[in-house]
């Protein structure tokens, strides 16, 4: 619902429109009845990067719903451990996988609803719950929930700037419908994303010429202004402003909201080379779920941001199917040519690539099968067949930012702190904090684990909070 002026005096704010904010809004609406919702969006593109998408990652010990078999605690821990390289605070992650479970039957008492998972979505079925009809299903289900429950929520309404003064949010700027408003608000959750889309802000990091080549997966309106608002006020902070949530997606992707159909699956059964027809990374290190978020890091990394993956006909059905057609031609010259790749350098590559592929293992694309090429400079170690049997097809790999890593530190409680302890009014929950459990690299389905997770906590903090606040 969205009201023709903007009349606030009090109560839980909470900034966002995605998972997280919703969380918080539907947990909040147990122990409190005045709360608002401010998305920055227009309402038809509400819900931040949470629309585009599918699953979440739940820790169970027995087949639970759709998931199935066991996902046990350790399992679940030491797979983000893996993928972070232990850069993650364990306690907080801890607390995070071991909630997830009670995440899943509180989702359904939203009336959230699973499906089993879909046929070559990454091997999810034993450790990630699927929204029956996706991220913008989940969405709608949460926001009718939360109209119901007499949440006000505000579209296009973008908060500019908090004010911080004596350890309490004392004020928010917002911009609605063409004018500033302030706002004097008992509680805050600020569940509004990190900057991945303010390309600006990405170039500090990247660069201009790397940040300006970037696809941003999600939405357009996560540009950073209520984290940089809350960092311009030594709220503290985790994680730096080069790591993120960063996957190879098809070169031909909008640069922005292509959404999680614009992955490209088909690395691990590819070799993926840059603009000079050189491979530089072993596309089989692992199942593609532990190893597909490090991919837009490498892609990043070469020259113009740029690589292509290469298969042949025996590999072409071996992977969801891509959202664009990839070049294709019966030999590899004219697909160079299509790609504009030096010709004689990729044909090497591709070469003594085959030459280095063993044929004694049998080859198994369901799981590590260890059929690996044998003295290259850089191994492929799992799934290596020689590229030789046309058609070929190459698909164009860019750099896609889901989103970024740096963003306001909490504690077990969702609460924010300066230098000086905790602010008493302001929670966090969502992107926006997630680089408290993801230092770097990911574990597909966590972002949406730890909005819901914390978005839960901080909605029922918040809310005890306002109740008690005269």
């Amino acid at each position: 619902m969205q009201t023709e002026g903007l009349q606030i005096d009090g109560g839980l704010v909470i900034i966002g429109g995605g998972n997280a904010a919703l969380c918080a809004a539907l947990s909040a609406a147990d122990y409190y009845n005045k709360i608002i919702i401010l998305e920055s969006s227009p309402r038809n593109l509400r819900g931040g990067n949470s629309r585009h998408t599918r699953n979440f990652r739940v820790k169970h010990d027995a087949p639970l719903g759709v998931l199935e078999d066991a996902y046990s605690h350790n399992e679940y821990f030491e797979d983000l451990l893996k993928v972070t390289k232990g850069k993650t605070d364990e306690a907080l992650a801890h607390m995070v996988i071991e909630e997830s479970e009670n995440c899943y039957h509180w989702m359904q008492a939203k009336k959230m609803h699973f499906q089993p998972s879909l046929s070559g979505t990454l091997s999810l079925a034993r450790t990630n719950a699927f929204f029956l009809g996706g991220g913008k299903a989940l969405l709608n289900s949460y926001y009718l929930y939360a109209e119901n429950q007499g949440i006000k929520i505000y579209y296009e309404a973008d908060v500019t700037a908090l004010h911080i003064d004596g350890q309490r949010v004392r004020e928010i700027t917002v911009n609605y419908q063409g004018k500033n408003h302030k706002i004097q608000p008992k509680a805050v959750i600020a569940a509004s994303g990190g900057f991945e889309s303010n390309k600006d802000w990405l170039s500090e990091y990247w660069g201009q010429d790397a940040a300006k080549n970037f696809i941003i997966r999600g939405t357009r309106y996560n540009q950073g202004r209520v984290l940089k608002s809350l960092m311009d006020q030594n709220i503290q902070t985790v994680g730096t402003g080069d790591q993120c949530h960063a996957v190879a997606v098809d070169g031909q992707a909008p640069e922005y909201d292509g959404g999680i159909a614009t992955r490209l699956d088909c690395v691990p059964f590819s070799i993926v080379v840059n603009k000079q027809g050189k491979r530089f990374y072993d596309e089989g290190e692992d199942v593609w779920p532990k190893r597909y978020a490090i991919w837009g890091r490498l892609v990043a990394a070469q020259p113009e941001q740029t690589a292509y993956a290469i298969i042949d006909a025996k590999s072409i059905n071996l992977f969801m199917a891509p959202l664009f057609d990839p070049l294709h031609a019966d030999n590899l010259q004219d697909l160079a040519q299509k790609l504009s790749l030096p010709e004689s350098e990729f044909m090497q590559e591709v070469a003594q690539f085959n030459k280095a592929c063993i044929t004694q293992k049998d080859f198994n694309h369901q799981a590590l099968d260890n059929l690996a090429t044998v003295g290259l400079n850089i191994n492929k170690t799992n799934w290596a067949r020689p590229i030789d049997s046309p058609p070929y097809y190459g698909f164009p790999l860019k750099t896609g930012i889901t989103f970024t890593y740096l963003g306001v530190k909490v504690d077990a409680h969702a609460q924010c702190s300066n230098d000086k302890g905790k602010i008493e009014n302001l929670w966090a929950a969502g992107e926006i904090m997630a680089g408290s459990i993801l230092g770097e690299g990911y574990l597909a389905g966590i972002g949406m684990t730890i909005g819901t997770v914390f978005g839960r906590i901080a909605g029922k903090e918040a809310a005890h909070y306002a109740a008690n606040k005269s």
